[in-house]
């Protein structure tokens, strides 16, 4: 069995340590400032052993990594350099789900003198998404265009803002403060987070989409002067971003993330009665024929090995599991440096027993 260390036992590490111990080819060391989350998430799964962690002791976090082949971070984006830097002075690999741009370019850094993979930015958005993108890009001879579209939605919003809370509400906020790497007319720029106002249709429903940061991971590097137009944009319903912008702007709670989040916890309930909608088009050329080809799909939650975990949950737990599974069974051929997103293939991701949870065949039509 392999051996991973896994840190932070919230929602989504609850969700990665199920998916490990279902599969019954993982060891996994749950990790947490707080024992009893730990404990938690580790019940009831014979592979499974719960930890106390303090990411303040350095030496106590190395100790913990030095059996291990990896270490995820299921961290708050802004906890992630230190368990980055721990792994890259134990020499074993690291992954994790962050969003933050700027912690993903330390990562990057770091990785540059390592003997182990870094590849951060794994999940739904950034992660799945850019491994289907590439795809897409690699089946024109040229691409013009390219527009990724993600929305982790309740399926039954009832209050104003149509929304509940499935995730980090850092991370959610983060997405809605940051600027947003975009290339437009070839040129990689910044832009604001929640303009870029469009509708957006899908399965006959109606819904909107606007900017918001992060979800691009490393594909504007990766792209530029490649593509003319490429854009991210989160999914929400109608009325979302209105009431969201007043918040941040009008009430200046831009200003207070930390009341802002308090705000967004006591007022928005949580939910696992969710779907996450995953839109990929890309629009060039192919033999000379102007052509579009898109990768649209929707994940619902469901049950994982007899319990239910939201869409959100399954989708991020794959986006990472799934690359896991392959950078240490080899499939992805690297040793060590730096790991994209949109190094991995679609096809290799989809057939992965982890990321089979994140696949509908319906969006493969035409582009598998």
């Amino acid at each position: 069995m392999r051996t991973v260390a896994l840190i932070g036992a919230g929602k989504i590490g609850e969700t990665i340590a199920a998916l490990f111990a279902a599969s019954g080819r993982y060891k996994v060391k749950v990790c947490d400032i707080d024992l009893t989350r730990a404990e938690l998430a580790a019940r009831g799964k014979s592979s499974c052993e719960a930890h106390l962690i303090n990411l303040n002791d350095a030496a106590a976090l190395k100790k913990l990594l030095s059996n291990c082949e990896i270490v995820i971070s299921a961290l708050p984006f802004f906890c992630n350099r230190a368990v980055a830097q721990a792994a890259h002075d134990v020499g074993i690999h690291y992954a994790d789900l962050t969003e933050d741009v700027e912690t993903s370019k330390f990562i990057a850094q770091l990785s540059q003198n390592s003997r182990s993979c870094f590849m951060p930015q794994c999940g739904l958005a950034p992660g799945f998404i850019s491994i289907a993108a590439a795809h897409l890009v690699g089946l024109l001879d040229t691409v013009d265009s390219l527009k990724l579209r993600v929305g982790a939605l309740p399926m039954y919003p009832t209050n104003r803002l149509m929304y509940n809370l499935t995730w980090s509400t850092d991370g959610l906020i983060n997405e809605y403060c940051n600027p947003c790497e975009v290339i437009q007319g070839g040129v990689k720029l910044t832009v604001p987070a929640l303009e870029g106002l469009e509708k957006f249709s899908f399965d006959g429903d109606e819904y909107e989409a606007f900017n918001t940061s992060g979800g691009l991971g490393t594909l504007a590097d990766a792209l530029h002067g490649k593509v003319s137009d490429l854009n991210y944009k989160t999914i929400r319903y109608p009325g979302h971003r209105d009431l969201v912008t007043f918040l941040l702007h009008d009430l200046r709670y831009i200003n207070d993330r930390d009341g802002l989040k308090q705000v967004f916890e006591r007022s928005i309930p949580t939910t696992g009665q969710d779907k996450c909608i995953i839109f990929v088009e890309a629009s060039g050329s192919l033999k000379g024929v102007r052509t579009q080809k898109t990768y649209a799909s929707c994940v619902y939650n469901q049950a994982v090995s007899g319990k239910h975990f939201s869409a959100i949950q399954v989708t991020t737990a794959a986006g990472i599991c799934g690359p896991v599974d392959l950078l240490l069974s080899g499939a992805i051929g690297k040793k060590s440096g730096f790991i994209r997103a949109e190094d991995i293939s679609l096809t290799d991701f989809l057939a992965n027993e982890f990321g089979k949870l994140c696949r509908d065949d319906r969006a493969l039509r035409g582009i598998s």
